[in-house]
């Protein structure tokens, strides 16, 4: 198949070699200050990478597409994560890992008083908290616990901030650092060049990383790799969500047979059972209908 210009960082593959590795250590940086709004006064100016053998797994978190830790010069620890795939509990699955982070401190050792707060950056690749009426979060929220009268955060040890990727708007240029990061993850595999908005560090290091041109062939090979096993992630929650809604469907048929006095054949429940969706629900209307089986 026929290389792209630059790889899709949302990919496992590219993300890690953009983010998580010692050659590009100043584009991470550069990301955690953009996403956490750093002034000069506190901003993170070098962080050191937890290798993937030091950190613990966690099984439940298989389709977090990237798990990228590093700690800054205060001790400051940092999650990064990209999810492609919006799954059951995922909010929960996310406080989950940064919380596993900030108690192995104690594992490591250390005593209560010497814990080190924890960022948790999360890039959604779906709209976790869609607009509602009357509620609308903005693409970047960022998330602490407060005293809920009057909004102190003394307790601000753990910290999570989420992006929206497709809350991005796309009716115009990106303007702020955020948004030229949603842009980025958004757009950068439909690239062919280093367009003017991202024409400045560290989005131009990024892209860089990004290049497929620089690419071995076995590193071809694993880009390619992650994206099909995207592919077979999102294949499956499809496959599941559906087998989903037409066991829903199914309950739902024999219900309004129950109420109706409809006798379940044996025979009836062959035909059920291999209805799809399409049939069972026109099955249903027609039961509502007729309120008979034939």
């Amino acid at each position: 198949m026929p290389r792209p210009i630059f790889a899709d960082p949302k990919t496992d593959f590219a993300f890690k070699r953009i983010f998580g590795s010692e050659d590009h250590k100043d584009v991470l940086v550069a990301f955690l200050n953009h996403m956490l709004d750093l002034d000069e006064q506190h901003r993170i100016s070098s962080v050191e990478l937890i290798p993937p053998e030091q950190r613990p797994p966690v099984a439940e978190l298989k389709l977090s597409i990237v798990d990228v830790k590093c700690t800054d010069t205060r001790g400051v620890t940092y999650v990064v994560e990209m999810q492609v795939l919006q799954v059951e509990g995922f909010e929960k699955r996310v406080v989950y890992n940064v919380a596993k982070a900030y108690v192995n401190q104690v594992a490591r050792g250390d005593g209560y008083p010497d814990l080190n707060d924890v960022v948790g950056i999360t890039i959604c690749d779906f709209e976790l908290w869609p607009d509602t009426e009357g509620r609308r979060l903005p693409m970047r929220t960022r998330w602490r616990m407060t005293e809920q009268a009057i909004g102190a955060k003394e307790l601000g040890q753990i910290q999570l901030v989420f992006l929206e990727l497709p809350k991005f708007d796309t009716s115009q240029p990106p303007r702020t650092m955020v948004e030229k990061w949603a842009y980025f993850f958004r757009e950068a595999d439909n690239l062919t060049m280093v367009p003017e908005v991202l024409a400045e560090h560290p989005f131009i290091a990024a892209l860089d990383a990004a290049r497929t041109a620089g690419f071995t062939a076995a590193e071809w090979d694993a880009y390619i790799l992650a994206g099909i096993a995207i592919q077979n992630e999102r294949g499956a929650l499809s496959v599941a969500e559906k087998r989903g809604q037409e066991a829903g469907l199914r309950q739902g048929v024999e219900v309004l047979c129950r109420v109706l006095g409809i006798d379940l054949t044996e025979e009836r429940r062959r035909e059920l059972a291999h209805l799809n969706i399409e049939q069972l629900t026109a099955l249903l209307a027609r039961l509502d209908l007729r309120r008979s089986w034939t």
